[in-house]
């Protein structure tokens, strides 16, 4: 019989990688997650019956138990932007995270791979790095050979980073940042999905692997970059700290009026506390050279799938083409 994978939030932007790559692998492929009707674009990507959306709620331990239960490999994706509710920081970075771990260990899963972040630290003043950090030392305490995968910044079709800029470059000729010098390096979406694979094979030695794209650049350059991709001229007005410290507590005040019904999805004061980190992998961490992987530059994919942002939309490169046609 197949071998069976068990990933934990595996129709998110990550995980549904990680799903596809597996599937055609020829693992059975079990996606767990809060809502599997919403899930269920998974199936496509494998045989019938190949790839099946579960029920999961990671706070619960027999809900765990239930969606791991003759698994061969477990992967974890599960994150959150949510500061507050049941489905904090703690709750599904820290604390659901060593659960899965230690679940896994009781029931002798061989192989465990976390999807991390670049910057976790158990001592972060961020608390979204801090209880990423967190949650890496309790899998490491029930599952000490897991691959542990700490990406930079992920791009991709559905990614919620250069989506959203461009996005917003849409509203005005003005586009605001936080943290314009603070550094990145993009990792494509897919490279990180190839990583994973390879601590499930058993391909990778366990450990931390610190993944970055071939680019280091600023949030400045990294959106200056993207302008350019979809035709769009902007200029990038930094805020500084102290000044998106205020803005951030004034939205996070008035999300916390409406008793949390309207989310503050424009700046927290916890992502300005994180923005002033760079997201860089260290050169001495292995990384994707370590397994073998020749990360994908952000310049060489944005395109393919930015380009609705552009003033015409698909129909862009024609008139730029037409505009160059000389009459006679």
């Amino acid at each position: 019989m197949s071998k069976l994978v068990t990933i934990y939030g595996g129709s998110g932007f990550v995980g549904r990688y990680i799903a596809r790559r597996m599937a055609k692998e020829g693992w059975r492929v079990r996606v767990a997650v809060r809502r599997p009707n919403e899930a269920l674009f998974v199936k496509p990507y494998g045989a019938v019956g190949q790839v099946e959306p579960v029920l999961c709620n990671v706070r619960d331990d027999a809900s765990v138990a239930a969606a791991m239960q003759g698994a061969d490999a477990v992967v974890n994706c599960v994150g959150t932007f949510d500061a507050r509710g049941k489905n904090n920081f703690d709750a599904v970075q820290y604390q659901a995270a060593e659960r899965i771990a230690r679940v896994a260990a009781a029931s002798d899963v061989g192989r465990m791979v976390h999807i991390s972040s670049l910057g976790a630290d158990p001592e972060s003043e961020s608390d979204y790095l801090r209880t990423k950090g967190l949650g890496e030392a309790g899998i490491l305490r029930h599952m000490p050979d897991a691959v542990i995968l700490r990406p930079s910044v992920i791009f991709g079709p559905e990614d919620g980073f250069y989506n959203r800029f461009a996005s917003m470059s849409r509203l005005g000729p003005v586009l605001p940042l936080v943290g314009a010098d603070t550094k990145f390096q993009p990792v494509y979406v897919d490279d990180v999905a190839a990583a994973a694979q390879m601590g499930i094979q058993g391909q990778a030695e366990p450990g931390i692997y610190e993944l970055g794209g071939p680019d280091v650049m600023t949030f400045r350059d990294l959106m200056t970059e993207m302008l350019q991709v979809i035709r769009r001229r902007r200029l990038l007005l930094n805020i500084p700290f102290p000044i998106a410290r205020i803005m951030a507590f004034f939205l996070d005040v008035g999300s916390m009026a409406t008793g949390g019904l309207v989310a503050n999805s424009m700046l927290t004061r916890d992502q300005v506390k994180a923005l002033k980190v760079d997201s860089v992998a260290s050169t001495d961490a292995p990384g994707f050279e370590a397994l073998g992987i020749r990360p994908v530059a952000a310049k060489a994919v944005l395109a393919d799938y930015l380009w609705r942002f552009r003033p015409s939309g698909q129909y862009d490169a024609i008139k730029e083409s037409a505009s160059n046609l000389r009459s006679h």
